[in-house]
């Protein structure tokens, strides 16, 4: 829940900042590959990893658990970060020196991270969560460049939008079934997200009705806060979760028997990680979507009237 609970917070703040085309980046490598890297965002090391560059990756942040072997030991608290701490991650050698990263990712700036280390002589990258496929794609290819990793890169961010639109195109026309969906990511209150935001906009992509979108503001930033009596009364047809709840946790909720999506068995698991990052595992959040999606349109006894 707390994993969660952060990741939505992450969001959030993330959605209220300037927004950039793949991320903003202080300073600048020069020609040379960076040779000492930390990464403190669990979906810039998957990235990172992907393309080729974790032998350059000595020190990752305390949620990045993917790929499952070949992480550093070394781990940074990506929410309350050490200054000192990042300063003597590297391993100094003739070729490098310095005991200083050449290179820091980020996707939350906090403790004021970037300016710090800047400050310091530090390159910083911050990637904010990602608002698009394009923005998504485009932090991959990002990294590849300053990591020395282009053409891994550009091959990754092909592959996953070939798997992007294969789903979409995958999903048959559906005019007299409207799909809604209540995406749960967080509860007491329950947090949702619309479909302004990048998982929002992947389900609205496969034809989905995400009813996060008529009780949603401003002042949410795509990220509102659902009473249980507007999912009830919204009745949606599918019900992901995200959270760490079950299928099971969720029928025993006071008046969400009567949910279509609990009474017909639609409540899906997602797995927190995957659904909470833009990088490699995009294409298996996307494969995982469309599989419900044409499962449940194809249910004769839910489209009965």
């Amino acid at each position: 829940m707390f994993k969660t609970l952060r990741f939505v917070l992450t969001l959030f703040l993330g959605a209220l900042a300037i927004p950039l085309f793949s991320g903003s980046f202080a300073g600048a490598i020069g020609n040379s590959k960076p040779q000492c890297i930390v990464s403190l965002s669990p979906t810039a090391t998957e990235t990172l990893f992907a393309i080729g560059a974790g032998p350059q990756v000595q020190a990752v942040d305390t949620d990045s658990d993917s790929p499952k072997t070949g992480l550093p030991s070394k781990r940074i608290n990506a929410l309350n970060p050490s200054v000192e701490a990042v300063l003597s991650i590297c391993k100094s050698t003739a070729s490098h020196p310095s005991t200083k990263p050449d290179l820091v990712v980020i996707s939350y700036d906090a403790n004021s991270i970037q300016e710090k280390l800047t400050n310091l002589g530090v390159k910083v990258l911050l990637q904010d969560a990602a608002t698009s496929v394009d923005n998504a794609l485009g932090q991959i290819r990002q990294l590849g460049q300053l990591t020395g990793h282009v053409a891994s890169a550009d091959a990754l961010s092909a592959s996953l939008n070939a798997t992007i639109k294969a789903d979409i195109t995958s999903i048959p026309p559906h005019p007299n079934k409207k799909l809604t969906v209540y995406y749960e990511i967080g509860t007491n209150p329950y947090y949702s997200l619309t479909s302004q935001t990048f998982v929002g906009s992947l389900m609205k992509s496969l034809g989905l009705v995400n009813i996060a979108d008529a009780d949603s503001t401003t002042a949410d930033a795509g990220y509102p806060q659902l009473s249980a009596e507007y999912i009830i009364s919204a009745n949606p047809k599918l019900i992901f979760l995200a959270d760490s709840q079950s299928p099971a946790s969720v029928a025993m909720r006071t008046g969400f028997k009567k949910v279509s999506a609990v009474e017909h068995h639609n409540v899906i698991e997602l797995s927190a990680d995957i659904a909470s990052r833009w990088g490699p595992s995009l294409g298996t959040l996307m494969n995982q979507l469309t599989a419900v999606v044409k499962a449940t349109l194809n249910e004769s006894k839910l489209w009965q009237k």
